[in-house]
């Protein structure tokens, strides 16, 4: 169960939102790992793993999903409005086939140094890289495609440590 929170930073005693001042706060290494799901028929998994599908419709699946949550995690701070802008040293989203689902898994870790975590770096790469698959994924017609399960799993650094879900 989740710890009741007994403040939120981005809120002031007003009720205004604001951007939390992370100034005084030393430079550490941090590294969050977030994950996702997109979940479809056995038969769209089929096809968008598949050679085929890449050449007669938007491309590789895998790749342009990768690249798309890459290019969102250093967009994040455009994205959330409160979010700071971070510099990581190293974006890598993970997807996998897994036809238990049926579907593929995802994953995100971002790395950098910096005043505050990358959390939401993580967890936009995850969804923006879902919401590719989704995109791409739905000329196969397969209405019951599902994102889900996104989380953060872990994250490193900073005041709390380590932190696993």
């Amino acid at each position: 169960m989740a710890r009741k929170a007994r403040t939120l930073s981005h809120v002031d005693r007003a009720g205004n939102v604001r951007m939390v001042d992370v100034g005084a706060k030393p430079v550490t290494r941090r590294i969050a790992i977030a994950e996702g799901q997109v979940v479809m028929h056995p038969a769209t998994l089929t096809l968008v793993v598949s050679d085929d599908f890449a050449r007669e419709r938007k491309g590789n699946v895998i790749a342009a999903a990768r690249l798309a949550g890459i290019m969102a995690a250093k967009r994040t701070h455009e994205l959330i409005p409160l979010a700071h802008p971070l510099l990581t040293s190293s974006i890598d989203v993970e997807i996998e086939s897994d036809t238990h689902i049926p579907g593929l898994r995802l994953r995100a870790t971002v790395k950098g140094s910096g005043q505050t975590g990358f959390e939401m770096e993580a967890l936009t790469a995850v969804s923006v890289a879902c919401l590719t698959i989704y995109d791409i994924a739905k000329a196969s017609g397969d209405r019951d495609l599902e994102i889900t399960g996104i989380r953060l799993m872990e994250k490193r650094g900073g005041k709390s440590g380590l932190w696993k879900r």
